[in-house]
């Protein structure tokens, strides 16, 4: 528990620091304040791992499209998913992630700086409208925009059923999803769980899934494609990845949200 404590005071003192400086660096219209939002939430999200105690591994990071713009579909579950992508992956990096973050005092308005994108999950316009914004985004530059495709972490670390969300984007903005699994963060710090944990954890990077051809109608099965080579990432869930592929007991669509769902 002292090393859970260091943790906590630590990333609040961190985040103070270097949310209020991209704040006054957006406050002054700073040409470069993209530039010192990648360099300062990599040594924000490198800071909070070394001081918890966790290694960062990643797996097929040449898979990552250099320059070109992509939707990262990821399985989600911990908070230490968000800074193991920030410390390790390159690029231009922006989450979609729930409102309620936006409130966080100095995190909140740093997220927003940024140019993070959050969703309204019970407001449908308002998701629609997010998902404009990150689809506009994708287009006008190469960012790979990151959707963890569970909609929330998974209470025991087993791959839930993915949303429609990750995938409409991609159809629509016409570039390709990137299947990322993350193995390792549940250990860390579970969903509920206050204790932080030493370990390791894996970021295992699949092959870019394109798009080209599809539409809107064909959002579900692209959904399910990529669900599967998570699944293999991952490494767990065999005997759901079976029956989902013998078409029995499929987990993709068991709980599966309505058409009014993102």
């Amino acid at each position: 528990m002292i090393r859970t404590a260091f943790v906590f005071v630590g990333v609040a003192i961190l985040t103070v620091v270097y949310g209020s400086w991209l704040l006054l660096l957006a406050r002054l219209g700073a040409k470069r304040t993209e530039c010192s939002c990648e360099r300062l939430a990599k040594r924000w999200s490198r800071a909070i791992l070394r001081m918890s105690g966790v290694r960062v591994h990643v797996e097929g990071a040449e898979r990552i499209p250099e320059g070109a713009p992509v939707i990262l579909a990821a399985n989600h579950q911990s908070w230490f998913d968000v800074f193991a992508m920030i410390a390790h992956f390159p690029g231009r990096i922006r989450f979609v992630a729930k409102r309620e973050l936006e409130n966080v005092p100095v995190f909140g308005p740093s997220w927003k700086a940024c140019g993070h994108i959050s969703i309204d999950r019970e407001d449908r316009g308002s998701a629609i409208g997010s998902l404009g914004e990150a689809s506009r985004q994708v287009r006008e530059g190469s960012k790979i925009i990151v959707m963890f495709a569970e909609g929330t972490r998974s209470p025991d670390g087993r791959l839930q059923p993915f949303k429609k969300g990750a995938f409409v984007l991609a159809i629509q903005s016409g570039v390709p999803v990137l299947p990322v699994a993350l193995i390792g963060p549940h250990d860390v710090m579970p969903k509920g769980a206050w204790r932080i944990r030493p370990g390791k954890i894996q970021i295992k990077v699949g092959t870019p899934v394109p798009v080209e051809g599809l539409r809107h109608r064909d959002r579900n099965r692209l959904r399910d494609e990529v669900w599967r080579e998570v699944a293999i990432l991952k490494g767990d869930g065999e005997e759901e990845l079976v029956g989902a592929l013998h078409g029995r007991n499929d987990p993709i669509e068991k709980g599966t949200p309505g058409e009014e769902e993102a």
